[in-house]
């Protein structure tokens, strides 16, 4: 009976031992295997197993990670303090050669990325005032991805992309701040509506040119219809109106001189028509043409 229990226990042990044994690699990491503290064994994703209490498994997350470099206060170029806070995304490369790197070239790399962002991030802005600081982001965010990148090559790691979260100046050079970009927000909306104000007056001078120039344009235009239409009577006044106005009047004279039985002097060998003619206006009748006017005598 005692060997049975010793049996049930070994075979427990031994089921015990094999289990203890049991590594599972997700796909989301990768392992590296010891032997007696000797790098023997890269392991894949999926099913391994290790000898307990001689080899060991280190699994390491190759997907994209970030760590916060934590709010720093950094003496701005121009002696102000700013609080500044940056966040640092990467992840570990997933070949053999890049995971031993991120194990074995450097302890604890999230730690050593964090202490390198700050030192960074100081070293950036202690070099800039605290205005250009805030204008310019994109390029403190650009040397700082530059400088990580180019220090944690060696531990394996990629990074992927810097964010600068913040850069706050002290309360009392906040307010100083808000007050001035206020007075320019100010003074930019003054000009603006000085130059709209004045675009729209020379917009109303320029209507008003242009009309006072069409009035003009259609006075001169009538007086010119005008002239010509007073021009055109005058014309036809003195074609058609004076001539015979002249004529009808000496016909009235002649009319009148008839009718009171005035009297007529005849010059020797003058026609009393052509007399009569001459008196009223009409040509005066040639003897050749009176001639020939007579009847003939029958």
């Amino acid at each position: 009976m005692y060997s049975n229990i010793i049996i049930l226990g070994a075979v427990v042990l031994v089921v015990a031992f094999l289990f203890s044994g049991i590594r599972i690699v997700r796909p989301t990491h990768r392992g590296l295997i010891e032997t007696l503290g000797k790098y023997t064994k890269f392991a894949e994703p999926g099913f391994h197993w290790i000898i307990p209490g001689v080899q060991r498994m280190f699994q390491v997350n190759i997907t994209e990670q970030m760590v916060d470099a934590e709010p720093q206060v950094i003496i701005t170029n121009d002696n102000l303090n700013a609080s500044v806070d940056a966040q640092v995304y990467f992840r570990v490369i997933s070949d053999e050669e890049h995971v031993k790197s991120s194990i074995y070239n450097v302890q604890d790399y999230k730690n050593q990325i964090v202490n390198l962002a700050r030192t960074t991030l100081r070293n950036i802005i202690g070099t800039l005032s605290l205005r250009s600081a805030n204008s310019e982001r994109g390029r403190i965010n650009a040397d700082l991805h530059k400088t990580l990148e180019e220090e944690t090559t060696k531990w394996g790691i990629q990074i992927v992309r810097t964010e600068l979260k913040q850069i706050d100046p002290p309360d009392d050079v906040q307010a100083t701040m808000n007050k001035v970009v206020k007075a320019e927000n100010e003074k930019i909306a003054a000009i603006d509506f000085a130059t709209a104000a004045e675009t729209t007056a020379d917009g109303v001078k320029r209507a008003e040119i242009k009309k006072a120039e069409g009035i003009r344009q259609a006075k001169i235009l009538a007086a010119e219809g005008e002239a010509m239409a007073i021009k055109l009577v005058s014309d036809a006044a003195e074609e058609y109106f004076v001539g015979n106005a002249q004529l009808f009047r000496k016909l009235e004279v002649t009319e009148n001189s008839l009718r009171n039985n005035a009297k007529i002097v005849l010059p020797e060998g003058t026609e009393l028509i052509n007399v009569i003619g001459e008196m009223s206006g009409v040509l005066p009748v040639r003897k050749e043409q009176a001639k020939d006017e007579q009847p003939p005598a029958k």
